[in-house]
């Protein structure tokens, strides 16, 4: 499959999975992240911290109570930071709500000092948007190329785990090159769930 059709088939996927993620009851979606929550204190738990994670936006699986739920429990949490050109994520300590400020694309930032974008290889957990992730893997973000960028950093045992709904591991995504394979999927219902190549990075 050529570079563009890649791109395309990618697009057609994120087209129906964003669909489906608006169209869950509010309720639904509530429910969900209270267990996500939960899911990624069990999972820290294991591996300690730094953790990095993230604040959805939009219809993104779970809420700000998972990145509360972490710093409650005693880890150090770092959010990441949009830099003002293309290129890896930058990062900050997370410290409560009131620590936020507005953000590019929507998202809301640590107001905190910059760590700079090495600041993903103290990580002992790291947490991931997308869309879907094969059995492989291989996940479908949203085109932007931050993760990509940023989770070659990772340190080569470091859990590199997709925040998702149930149903959105698929059997096979499309993949370029550059993606960077997860080693697993956090999901409401069935908690951790391994994936792919997960012997190292």
């Amino acid at each position: 499959m050529s570079g563009r059709a890649v791109l395309a088939e990618k697009n057609r996927w994120r087209t129906a999975l964003v669909a489906a993620r608006r169209a869950l009851p509010a309720a639904e979606r509530a429910a969900r992240a209270t267990a996500l929550a939960a899911a990624a204190v069990r999972l820290a738990a294991t591996t300690g911290g730094p953790v990095c994670a993230y604040l959805p936006v939009g219809s993104e699986p779970g809420s700000p109570e998972l990145a509360d739920a972490l710093h409650d429990a005693g880890h150090e949490v770092l959010l990441p930071v949009v830099p003002p050109e293309a290129g890896p994520l930058d990062w900050a300590v997370y410290t409560g709500p009131r620590s936020l400020r507005p953000g590019p694309h929507g998202l809301r930032e640590p107001s905190g000092p910059r760590l700079g974008p090495d600041a993903i290889a103290r990580a002992r957990l790291v947490l991931v948007p997308g869309l879907a992730v094969d059995r492989r893997g291989v996940r479908l973000g949203r085109g932007g190329g931050y993760y990509d960028r940023s989770l070659p950093l990772v340190g080569p045992q470091v859990p590199i785990v997709i925040v998702l709904n149930d149903e959105e591991i698929v059997d096979e995504l499309p993949a370029e090159p550059h993606d960077r394979p997860v080693t697993g999927a956090l999901l409401p219902g069935a908690g951790l769930v391994t994936l792919g190549n997960n012997s190292g990075h």
